[in-house]
This record gives structure tokens, sequence and C-alpha cells, in this order.
């Protein structure tokens, strides 16, 4: 065979190295062959172990490969959830928004309707109250407004003005009598006692009363649930604290109705009794009954049974207001005694050439006492 032309690789060898090969011995040339021999052999286990490395290394790939697209299927589907998941978010915010929209306008609007309902249980509790209330007689002294005006409530002025030592309140018919005299402010008073030569002059000072008027009044009524309210017992003379323990004697029998009492007295003013149980329930049956047969020296009297109502102011509105007709006069010394002061004062303040007018009221407080000066209805 002709190793040239069969050999895959062709090596030029040098002329020393040919020439030092024909010089080799046959023992030598073995020796040659087995050591190419060896390197073949390593060669081929490389070649082997390069092989199985490859073979590793592409299925490595390929897994690898497998791996990336099933992550990246993996991803665009997380992604497309999570494109899905905003949307539904953002849709869920929107709706939750519209339904706290329309929370807040159903709260107002049940707010509303409570009020309403309010109003109308108030007056309806006013309208069954009223007729059960203690019956007593009065007198009408006002005036008969129109049907707009039945439920205001008037409010009638009782205000207590503090009065200090030396001064005076002067009321005059005409509200521009008073007005004169605050614009003057300071007044010359003569007061006199006795001969001519006793005559002195004290100046005082005149001041508008400023007095707080309330303007708007809330009450919050309530309905006590083991109180009642006693009415139309006899007048027959007998001491308060007599009919007050008969009272008691005969509301604490279960068989007339009542049960254990707590308190009982009488309310000012009036002649009605305040009583209350120690158990709920009891005041309700009786206020059911309406009236009873009450026994008293050998005789039974009807006495009539209602609710005890009490009111709390839940809001009080004041405004200021100016005294029309009145004025304080102050600075007044103590030099005669309280009702020729008192007289000088009048005199002075009618006469036309001070400024003065018809007095419809004039009160005086000496120096080192002090008074208070109540105003009703007209506060001028």
């Amino acid at each position: 065979m002709d190793l040239k032309e069969e050999s895959f690789i062709q090596l030029s060898m040098p002329a020393e190295a040919e020439n030092s090969l024909l010089e080799m011995t046959p023992e030598r040339v073995r020796q040659e062959i087995e050591r190419y021999k060896e390197l073949c052999s390593a060669l081929e286990q490389d070649c082997v172990e390069l092989q199985t490395a490859k073979e590793a290394a592409e299925q490595r790939t390929r897994e690898l490969w497998k791996e990336g697209e099933y992550f990246h299927k993996h991803l665009e589907q997380q992604m497309s959830v999570s494109r899905v998941c905003v949307a539904s978010c953002q849709e869920t915010i929107h709706l939750a928004k519209e339904e706290r929209s329309r929370l807040r306008q159903e709260k107002q609007m049940l707010e509303k309707r409570l009020e309403q309902v309010k109003r109308r249980g108030l007056a309806e509790d006013l309208a069954t109250l009223l007729p059960s209330l203690p019956e007593r007689k009065m007198v009408f002294k006002g005036q008969v407004t129109d049907k707009e005006d039945v439920s205001t409530l008037t409010l009638t002025p009782l205000i207590h003005y503090p009065l200090p030592g030396g001064s005076a309140l002067i009321t005059f018919e005409k509200p521009e009598v008073a007005q004169r005299i605050m614009e003057l402010k300071e007044h010359v008073v003569e007061l006199s006692h006795g001969e001519e030569l006793d005559k002195c002059r004290v100046q005082v000072r005149a001041e508008p009363v400023e007095l707080l008027l309330p303007s708007a009044l809330e009450i919050s009524l309530s309905r006590s649930c083991r109180r009642i309210l006693v009415s139309g017992l006899p007048s027959l003379g007998i001491p308060e604290e007599t009919l007050l323990d008969k009272l008691e004697l005969f509301f604490s029998k279960t068989k007339n109705g009542g049960g254990e009492v707590e308190t009982l007295e009488f309310l000012d003013d009036t002649s009605q009794v305040m009583l209350s149980f120690v158990q709920d329930g009891v005041a309700e049956q009786l206020i059911a009954r309406g009236c009873v047969q009450f026994p008293i020296r050998k005789a039974k009297y009807e006495i009539k049974i209602s609710p005890y109502v009490s009111g709390d102011i839940t809001s009080l509105q004041l405004r200021p207001s100016r005294c029309a007709r009145t004025v304080l006069l102050s600075g007044i010394p103590d030099v005669l005694d309280e009702e020729l002061t008192r007289d000088a004062l009048e005199i002075h303040f009618q006469k036309s050439s001070r400024g003065g007018g018809e007095v419809d009221a004039l009160s005086y407080v000496p120096e080192g006492r002090q008074a208070v000066a109540v105003f009703r209805e007209d506060v001028g």
C-alpha cells in the first residue's frame, strides 16, 4: 500500500530526521511504533470522551432550549394573566368608586328620611302625650295666628340684670327720649334737701342697657319609663307630708297596680306629684289605666295618672339686644337717702328742657348695695 496516497495527512519530514529514521534499528522502530500506538490509543480515548461531552452538551442544550421555551410560554401566560388582573382590578376599583358614590347618596337620603321620621315621631309622641297630660285650668291671653305659625315656639324673656351700687335704671315711655339721653352721655343732676342753700349738683353717666336674648332654642323631650305624674288630688287641707305618705302607701300595693316606690315629691308651684318606682313596667301599667280611685278620709277621689316627660335644652343661640326705652345711670354718689335720690333723678329726667320726657319706671341702688333687675316680655 502506498502510504502517501492513502494517508489523510501528509507530513514532510526533514532530511535529517529521515536519515535518522533510516539509521534506526528494528528494535527502536518497534519502540517508536508502540509509543505511537499508545499515543493513538490516548487520542482515541480523548475522542470518545470529547464525543460523550459533545453529546452531553447537545443534550443539555436541547434541555435548556425546551426549558427556555417553557419559561417563555409561562412568562407570556403570566403577563397575559397580569394584564387580565390589572384590567380586572381597574374595573373593580371603578365599580368600588361607583358603589361608594351610590352608598354616599343613599346615606344622605337615609339621613334626611331619618330626620323626617324623627320629626314626625316627635310630633306623634306629642300628639299621643297631650291627651294624657294633667288637666290644668288655663286662661288664653295671646293672639290667634295663622296655621303656618302653630308649630313655632314663642319665647318670653325673663332676664336678670345685675345692678351695682350707685346706679339706676330709668325707663321712659318713648324710645326717642331714651336715645336722646344716651347721646348726651353726661348729665348734671341737682340734689336738694330742705332750703335752697342745701342744693348740690352731681354728674351721672347715661349708658345703654345691653341684653342677651335667645334667638333659637332646641329642646329634646324624653319620657321616663319609671316615673308618673299624679294630678287631680283633692284639696282637703291635708299637709303635704301626710298626703305624700298616703300616696306612697297606696301606690306601693300591687293590688292597686303599683310597686315599690323609690321617690315622690310635689312639683314646684303645682298640685302635682312626681312619683318614681324601683322596677320597670309599673309606671306603664298605671299610665295605661289613666285614672285610679284614691281613698282618703273615708272617701274615694279620682286622680289622673300621666307620663312624666322631661326636656333638655340641646341648642341655645343668643343675640345681643339693646333696650330701646331703658337707660343705665351710673356714678350716682350717696348724698341723700334712697327715696329722695330717686325723686331727684325722676324730676330731672322728666324735664324736656334737659332732653328728658315722661318716665315710666325708675329703680335706684345706693352705693354699698347690689340689686337685680328683672326684664319681662317688653325688654325696653
